[in-house]
């Protein structure tokens, strides 16, 4: 598969996983929100696909069997896994799993880039500052 039909695969699986979901809003449709992850990654497709991918486990019925059953490579299922938040893990060590991983790396930073675009609440400002210092290996 060329790295223009993964990306398109992820895309797909993405629009499809979201569908009927809505950002905080409740009006916009949740999809533009990894459709603007995926403008701030530039032209990596590997992070490309991870960044159309990077909330399907945590808001879809999708596993990383599934993703991988799909057509996406297991190293890129990883990433997704890595940035994909699971209940009882502190910020500090998802932040730390997240750092392992050059793609997830980028794509977190392009999610906290987003979500700030995006209303945020005063502690939500807080924490997304907090993981872009971590992140960019500032703090």
């Amino acid at each position: 598969m060329s790295p223009e039909e993964l990306v398109a695969l992820a895309k797909d699986i993405a629009t499809n996983a979201h569908a009927g979901q809505f950002r905080r809003d409740s009006t916009v449709p949740y999809i533009e929100h990894p459709r603007a992850v995926v403008a701030r990654v530039g032209k990596d497709p590997n992070a490309q696909v991870v960044a159309w991918l990077h909330d399907v486990l945590e808001d879809s019925d999708h596993t990383a069997a599934s993703l991988e059953d799909a057509g996406i490579p297991a190293s890129l299922v990883s990433d997704v896994a890595l940035l994909t938040k699971t209940q009882g893990t502190n910020y500090e060590d998802y932040l730390e799993r997240v750092a392992s991983s050059r793609i997830a790396t980028k794509v977190k930073i392009a999610d906290m880039l987003s979500n700030l675009a995006d209303n945020p609440t005063k502690k939500q400002i807080r924490k997304y500052a907090h993981g872009l210092l971590r992140l960019t290996h500032e703090d």
